[in-house]
């Protein structure tokens, strides 16, 4: 951050409710897709703390991925249509990988994934798309980050790429109209403590993926960009396994907005994930 940046506390606000994982001492686990053991399921218990979430827009050229941990950037994006499959694979791809890679000062960027959301029930239906998630997590752990690798990379490659510094790196973008509701705050890496996060097993009959998932401290600093549009993004690390290079995790989530419209649009956005190789 330059000498000369706003702090948090010099920024307006709003106040909201994030939810946070209660750490009873058990693993959470979840069991996706898998009815017949659904029975061992340990669910997450989470508690609501009203939280300050700054309006990161003044300072919005201070935040970097080292320092926070995210970055807000003004990219357009030449997709017309986010829900045409086609377009995402021969357009959005190249564009996630060209903005991650320039952003980490990669060698190689291999994006696996684009999660859609919205609260729209409609939209929801036709394009199969997701609802925004309502608790403060961390997409990946440092067992789930390098088993991701050896999921998505070659066998051959894999090994020896786990050897190296890798990172997954995430996309977040509005997409058809500027976000007005259950909009995306992200926390400041640097305000988690080491002991911040909970792993919750998501177990699947062929896998087992691994989030973490954030609990309550009063350090945490939150920022959010109001009424975001399509042609804004943010990019966040969600692992780093160098640590030298600065904040490894952040955390994130939707949240509820006190000042939103009762009639306002429903959030629409898309999240890319990548492996970044170095």
């Amino acid at each position: 951050m330059s000498e000369t940046a706003l702090g948090s506390d010099q920024l307006s606000y709003v106040e909201a409710d994030l939810k946070f994982i209660v750490d009873d001492g058990e693993t959470p686990v979840m069991y996706v897709d898998w009815p017949e053991e659904a029975h061992k399921a340990h669910p997450p218990i989470y508690e609501a703390h009203p939280c300050r979430i700054a309006d990161g827009r003044p300072m919005a050229a201070d935040f970097t991925l080292p320092d926070f941990g995210f970055t807000f950037l003004n990219q357009p994006s030449k997709v017309k249509d986010f829900y045409d499959t086609d377009e995402i694979k021969n357009v959005y791809d190249a564009e996630v990988a060209a903005l991650i890679k320039s952003q980490m000062g990669a060698r190689d960027v291999v994006v696996f994934d684009h999660t859609f959301r919205t609260a729209d029930d409609a939209i929801q239906a036709e394009n199969n798309t997701r609802a925004p998630v309502k608790a403060a997590h961390n997409d990946y752990t440092s067992r789930s980050a390098r088993q991701r690798v050896q999921d998505i990379m070659p066998a051959g490659e894999a090994e020896a790429l786990l050897e190296k510094r890798f990172a997954i790196v995430q996309t977040w973008r509005p997409i058809n109209h500027p976000v007005v509701s259950e909009p995306f705050a992200l926390c400041d890496g640097r305000t988690i403590p080491a002991s911040g996060f909970v792993a919750l097993e998501r177990r699947y009959q062929n896998r087992t993926a691994e989030t973490y998932h954030l609990c309550y401290s009063e350090g945490l600093e939150w920022y959010y960009f109001p009424e975001m549009a399509p042609e804004e993004v943010l990019v966040f690390k969600v692992f780093d396994s160098d640590t030298s290079k600065g904040v490894p995790f952040t955390a994130h989530t939707a949240f509820d907005d006190p000042t939103t419209a009762a009639d306002a649009r429903a959030r629409e956005s898309v999240e890319s994930r990548a492996l970044v190789f170095f």
